[in-house]
């Protein structure tokens, strides 16, 4: 999390000192002072999180400066350093920035407008480092959480395939009379039974290598100077339709259209399993249902504000949510699905893709009629040609 700390420590054994930077400076910055080391690893131990700057002076009684700049650098990285010296001798210069890792060395005595200057330029400093910590932090922590997602959407279709391939092998016979060299003999429960199971397993697997070549591409496409990622709605729902492991029929249950086609903004591999993830809650409500039908639906039109404004919608005519699972589904974990291995995480998982692309998954349901969901992109998002004007 971001937290924009603007106090600055400052550190010398001199009560004048003390006094007097506390004095020029407490108008225009939150300051704290320390007559000591310890004074100060305390303090920072206390609310150190608080503080963006730390100016100590170099020579002090009970413990230099440096020591203390070398506590700092292993236990408070976020802290700018800047060292306060009368004695400026080349050893101390080069120690102070090698071991300190200072950003600058001020002279003794102070003068106001340089160590004003120097002040403002670590604030600054303190300030970019705070928020690419907060950026990378996130990355890190939306990477884990896909990753965990990623690994569980694959986790099922592998291990379909797994129960396939060991159904195919318990039917072989390796004493089966009559068999020439070279030829394996399988018994089969009926007519092309093992010839569906192989494409079965052929159809998850392929589902399974799009999804990771998908994030390959997609960290490909993270490094500094690459082009920035565009993906039509149209393109990813027919991604979808060509690679998801529909079961037997399954695939003649869905139905699209693209009313007006958009550019979806955000990574095309986090929007492209968001659309695995609510296919796959569909497909599994609608099993057992008389005349399935699934229809997914593109659109784009002009919001409140006047911006163009994306959707994606899926409309099932399934057996619909409870009311008392529909007001929890995007806000915590909950699924009607415990007993087939569900989780509850996937519209949680969906709802965080859409907020980081400046958009938002809702549902509308009614028990016994069927359930829309609803993706909704409301920032970056470019419009396809107007059908009407074609």
């Amino acid at each position: 999390m971001f937290t924009d700390a603007r106090s600055i420590l400052f550190v010398d054994d001199e009560a004048t000192s003390r006094k007097w930077f506390a004095r020029s400076f407490g108008g225009e910055f939150e300051v704290s002072t320390a007559g000591s080391a310890d004074e100060a690893l305390a303090l920072l131990a206390e609310r150190g999180e608080q503080f963006a700057v730390l100016v100590t002076d170099y020579r002090m009684a009970g413990g230099d400066g440096l020591k203390l700049l070398r506590a700092v650098q292993r236990e408070h990285r976020h802290l700018v350093r800047l060292l306060a010296t009368a004695y400026a001798e080349k050893d101390v210069a080069i120690a102070a920035v090698n071991d300190g890792k200072v950003l600058r060395i001020l002279e003794k005595p102070l003068e106001d407008g340089p160590t004003r200057e120097a002040l403002h330029e670590a604030l600054n400093l303190a300030r970019s480092q705070a928020l690419e910590r907060a950026l990378n932090e996130g990355r890190v922590t939306a990477l884990r959480e896909t990753l965990g997602f990623l690994a569980h959407e694959l986790n099922t279709p592998l291990a379909t395939v797994r129960g396939l391939v060991a159904s195919i092998a318990a039917r072989h016979l390796p004493d089966a009379a009559g068999a020439a060299p070279g030829q394996a003999v399988f018994e089969e429960g009926q007519p092309g039974e093992l010839l569906a199971a192989l494409e079965r397993a052929e159809r998850r697997a392929l589902y399974c290598q799009s999804l990771v070549s998908t994030f390959v591409q997609s960290a490909r496409d993270a490094y500094p100077g690459a082009a920035p990622q565009t993906v039509g709605a149209t393109t990813l729902v027919g991604s979808l339709l060509d690679e998801f492991p529909f079961e037997d029929q399954e695939r003649h249950w869905v139905t699209s259209r693209a009313r007006r086609d958009f550019s979806l903004p955000g990574r095309r591999d986090l929007l492209y399993l968001v659309l695995c993830t609510l296919a796959k809650n569909a497909v599994q409500a609608l099993r057992g249902r008389p005349d399935p039908h699934l229809h997914i639906e593109i659109d784009c039109d002009t919001g409140p504000c006047g911006l163009p404004r994306g959707c994606i919608r899926f409309i099932d005519n399934g057996p619909g949510i409870a009311p008392e699972v529909l007001s929890r589904l995007t806000r915590e974990p909950v699924t009607t699905r415990s007993a087939a291995g569900g989780n509850g995480m996937g519209l949680l998982f969906c709802q965080r893709v859409l907020q980081s692309a400046g958009g938002s998954v809702s549902v509308e349901s009614t028990a016994g009629a069927g359930t829309t969901v609803h993706l909704a992109f409301e920032r970056g998002v470019q419009p396809g040609p107007d059908p009407a004007s074609a």
